[in-house]
């Protein structure tokens, strides 16, 4: 057994000044999460006072455990401990709680509050994404010290969760823990506040399950800690202790459920729903604090020997923690220079030199999907940029996301004749499971040494949009493969055929949406995606799509362009019969009479309607537009070159509803758009049948001009 913790009069007196203060914060704010983390007192401090690695100084020091908070409604349960450790919060701060400004908002944010290691509280998001942090340090270990004996490498840490009953009904907790025990994710402890209530008060309504029988189905090592076990309430810390230090003993993932009770020991509102999301109000209040020794008439009261005791503590166990893991750091340093030096490069998130020169040249004139154009890069760029890596939610050949040669990312033992590896492989198989891919992603993401992709079809992303919308929340590199992008996949029909799914895309702010129009704009799609390492989403095709010469005969411009999100690819003048404008504006390019603005596969589209306008003396330019939001970033300068507001004469071509083009289009503007569902029939079939013709692209620039003319 190990040893007890033996916790002190201080100790204890700290557990109960952080109840009262969880009360205190949500009472002062008049709103909040009050009852877990009264609870979850205890819990919490054990994990800060005892168990986690870190460094007060330094909240982003590579050998600190990571903590998530996945039942983010409870953010005082962290706040509270980062308080009584000295980890850049102070009373004041939770007096601010979920005010303007302040660092203790109403769920924990990356970036926001030291020490958070995630953005939590859409439940089971933070346990999600946590199976991302475990899979991220084993990948970590296997680049920088793959030898090493297991504990003794400065790149082993865990990663400890605390989960509440809603992140365990959330299915994409069930989708990611599936895969971590499959993964054999050692480095995960997970603490389970098994409290059964819930908004609506006991969850025997809505969720009866053996927890802990799915969770050994899953693969983890389960174990139960009942605070209720002797028929009355004992907080047996001790008991909690030596679970954790059996789980770390495990090479399996650990769920250790907590049996507690909900804001004990509250007088009349513990164990019920009332107290789960609402203060406890005055007289409650009162009778917890009476409950635990406090005066009912102080409000943030916290004895100055408590807060030294346990800053003292912690600063004591993060000196400890930074005295051994700076001799491990050492002697790896020493024994692996070329290690330390692309450590400090992938700290630095700076690509090696030369590294674009990998990337492979298109634009030959032979037709390609911009899917296998994407693998193509990314085979390519497996040998220069060990940090790249990733995979697919079981779509491996349909998104073409692995890198040729490259082993799996699994337990040597699980390797199949298809796809074999071990444990620091690259190749990453997620299952039939989008969010929890997504999720995961975010998790390696907001560790920063690598750089991870994940693919699935453009209509799946459906499945993981909140994991998408938490990547851009918490402003993380998570690469995201959408294939199969339009009514262009075809047979599959409306079920796989993505149609709002762009523009309900484009709506999440800080999300780079990019659509290449063929292999050469793929190329240059992923070297800027690398570069601006920023959330974003590739949307490729499945069909092939005409990959040109750009040159001086074919009057296609650089492919170059597509750095800028939306460029010229060939101007009127270009081509033959289009130079009698009579509507258009005189510019350095020629006259204008109409823009077609195309994405992806129907930019070819634009270009053989541009050559009929041309016929009839028409002269349209085509912009290819593959990343709107890239485009929004240029300076108006260079918007106005592309877009000229004399041109009022516009047509917008792509696949989908055409909701997120209308402020390009004007008042004279034409969408040749697709709103509504599509059908089961060959993608020629389908493009003809539902107008993404050159003559209805062509039909729609007279449109346009006419209403411009009209208009006058």
């Amino acid at each position: 057994m190990p040893a007890p913790l033996n916790l002190t009069e201080l100790d204890l007196r700290a557990i109960d000044t952080a109840k009262v203060l969880a009360a205190d914060a949500v009472e002062n704010a008049g709103h909040g999460h009050p009852g877990a983390a009264i609870s979850l007192a205890p819990i919490a401090y054990t994990l800060f006072q005892r168990f986690l690695r870190y460094d007060v100084a330094d909240d982003r020091w590579e050998g600190r455990d990571r903590f998530v908070l996945s039942a983010g409604h409870s953010a005082l349960t962290q706040y509270v401990q980062l308080y009584l450790a000295g980890l850049g919060l102070e009373l004041d701060d939770l007096k601010a709680l979920r005010t303007w400004g302040s660092l203790t908002p109403g769920h924990p944010e990356l970036g926001h509050t030291k020490f958070v290691e995630t953005t939590t509280g859409p439940l089971g998001a933070g346990l999600a994404t946590a199976v991302g942090m475990a899979f991220s340090q084993r990948r970590v270990r296997g680049l920088l010290d793959p030898h090493t004996e297991a504990g003794k490498s400065p790149f082993d840490h865990r990663v400890y969760v605390i989960a509440s009953d809603g992140d365990l009904q959330e299915g994409v907790t069930a989708e990611a823990c599936s895969l971590a025990g499959t993964q054999e994710l050692g480095n995960l402890i997970v603490l389970w506040d098994d409290n059964r209530i819930s908004i609506e008060d006991n969850t025997d309504i809505a969720f009866t399950e053996d927890v802990l029988g799915r969770y050994d189905a899953y693969g983890w090592h389960t174990q139960r800690v009942d605070f209720t076990a002797t028929g009355q309430y004992v907080e047996d810390l001790d008991a909690l202790a030596a679970a954790i230090e059996t789980a770390k003993a495990d090479a399996r993932p650990s769920l250790i459920a907590v049996r507690t009770i909900i804001g004990w020991p509250s007088p009349t509102k513990q164990n019920t729903g009332g107290i789960h999301g609402s203060k406890l109000g005055g007289e409650e209040l009162a009778g917890l604090k009476e409950a635990l020794g406090f005066d009912p008439a102080q409000m943030f009261a916290v004895e100055e020997a408590v807060v030294e005791h346990t800053r003292a503590g912690a600063a004591a166990l993060s000196a400890a923690a930074r005295k051994e893991w700076d001799e491990l750091y050492a002697a790896w340093a020493q024994a692996n220079p070329a290690g330390v030096e692309l450590l400090e490069r992938l700290q630095a998130r700076r690509l090696p030199e030369g590294w674009q020169e990998s990337i492979p040249a298109f634009g030959t004139g032979k037709p390609m999907a911009t899917r296998a154009a994407s693998g193509a890069v990314l085979s390519a760029l497996a040998g220069v940029l060990p940090e790249l890596w990733g995979g697919s939610a079981d779509l491996a050949g349909s998104n073409n996301t692995t890198m040729k040669g490259e082993p799996s990312f699994l337990p040597a033992h699980r390797s199949t004749g298809e796809f074999a590896g071990h444990e620091y492989g690259r190749t990453l198989h997620f299952g039939i499971r989008e969010h929890a891919m997504g999720s995961i992603l975010n998790g390696i993401a907001t560790q920063g040494l690598t750089r991870p992709y994940g693919g699935t079809f453009l209509q799946f992303a459906d499945y993981m949009r909140p994991a998408v919308r938490l990547a851009c929340l918490m402003d993380v590199p998570s690469i995201f493969v959408w294939t199969h992008d339009s009514i262009g996949l075809g047979e599959d029909g409306p079920t796989h055929q993505p149609v709002e799914h762009l523009a309900a895309l484009r709506a999440i702010p800080g999300l780079s949406v990019v659509r290449p129009a063929d292999a050469a704009e793929t190329a240059v799609a992923w070297r800027e995606v690398l570069v601006r390492d920023k959330a974003a989403g590739l949307i490729l095709s499945r069909q092939n799509l005409a990959d040109p010469v750009r040159d001086e005969a074919s009057g296609l411009a650089s492919a170059e362009g597509v750095a800028r999100g939306g460029y010229v690819l060939r101007e009127a003048g270009a081509v033959g019969g289009a130079g009698q404008s009579t509507a258009g504006e005189q510019g350095a390019a020629g006259k204008v009479d109409v823009v077609l603005i195309a994405t992806g596969s129907e930019v070819a589209v634009a270009l053989e309607a541009q050559e009929l306008l041309a016929a009839e003396g028409v002269a349209a330019r085509v912009v290819s537009m593959p990343c709107v939001e890239w485009f929004d970033a240029q300076d108006a300068d260079y918007r106005e070159q592309v877009l000229p507001a004399s041109v009022r004469a516009r047509v917008t071509v792509e696949a989908g509803i055409a909701q997120s083009w209308y402020r390009f289009l004007g008042d004279a503007g034409v969408p040749v758009s697709l709103e509504h569902f599509g059908a089961s029939a060959s993608a020629e079939r389908l493009f003809e049948e539902y107008g993404f013709t050159a003559q209805n692209v062509a039909a729609a620039a007279r449109q346009s001009i006419a209403r411009a003319g009209s208009a006058a």
